[in-house]
């Protein structure tokens, strides 16, 4: 194996969880998003020579899962029917009502992030829970840097009312 195909290749393994959480957001079917991850590592490490070590290797990943989503969606008419994650029984829940709560509450957030218009959990996903920064995740969606930023306002917003949490009340009135 050649270097630059080992380097890429060590690094996907280690960024393994973050492409499946990110292929998890952008198509809400598991077995869909073990494909779409197993696909971008394929075309990873097929594309190893034009990695350039000086960018940001999630950033270029992430950008290589997106495209490969969006040629998917452009395919969806010829593909076979796609399960939704709520249609996936629960697995075994542990009794305890603290794990309860957090699993309900989980729940809510799940649901309010689906609901999200799909620009605005593309942005928050990236920004938010992988940790890019503006300029990495406006890189990986094509969009500008002020996009990113209105995207993620509005995304925060709409979660936040979704989900019940009322900043407005937390702020003196002094």
């Amino acid at each position: 194996m050649d270097e630059p195909v080992e380097i890429v290749g060590k690094r996907l393994v280690a960024f393994l969880p973050n492409l499946r959480r990110f292929a998890i957001s952008l198509c809400r079917a598991r077995d869909v998003a073990d494909d779409l991850v197993q696909q971008t590592c394929e075309r990873a490490l097929a594309g190893a020579h034009g990695f350039d070590p000086d960018t940001r290797f999630d950033a270029w990943v992430f950008k290589i899962l997106r495209n490969l989503w969006l040629d998917q969606l452009r395919r969806r008419n010829t593909a076979g029917p796609m399960v939704d994650l709520d249609d996936v029984p629960d697995l075994a829940v542990p009794s305890g009502e603290a794990e309860s709560d957090a699993r309900l509450a989980l729940a809510r957030v799940e649901a309010a992030l689906q609901s999200l218009a799909p620009d605005q959990r593309e942005v928050l996903v990236l920004v938010c829970i992988e940790e890019l920064s503006y300029r990495d995740a406006a890189e990986v969606l094509e969009i500008p840097i002020g996009t990113v930023m209105s995207r993620l306002a509005r995304a925060r917003k709409a979660l936040a009312e979704l989900t019940g949490i009322n900043p407005e009340a937390k702020r003196s009135s002094s």
